[in-house]
């Protein structure tokens, strides 16, 4: 099942000016746990697209939010020469075709 179909929302910011944080919010108690249990297949396809090992990458499912917080380092630093996104707002397009 595909990311964009599963989540309500998807969504990227900066957790500070180094990481990104990519949300996935998802509707009910089902698509939470179908995400939930293939936290290491999505933490290969998020390294993977994003240019990054596995160990770069964290994926923290949180219950009480039916949410998956996925934290990873920006490749340039927020506001720093070169980078084209200071908010890190639009860097979750490559999570929208994951297959689960």
């Amino acid at each position: 099942m595909r990311l964009d179909t599963i989540a309500k929302v998807i969504r990227s910011k900066n957790a500070g000016p180094c990481l990104l944080t990519l949300d996935l919010m998802l509707p009910d108690e089902a698509s939470f746990t179908y995400v939930a249990e293939r936290i290491g297949a999505l933490r290969r396809h998020v390294a993977r697209r994003y240019g990054r090992s596995e160990n770069e990458v964290a994926v923290l499912p949180f219950r009480p939010a039916l949410a998956v917080k996925i934290t990873l380092p920006r490749d340039v630093v927020s506001g720093d020469v070169g980078d084209r996104d200071v908010y890190g707002a639009q860097q979750h397009a490559p999570l929208l075709e994951i297959e689960l």
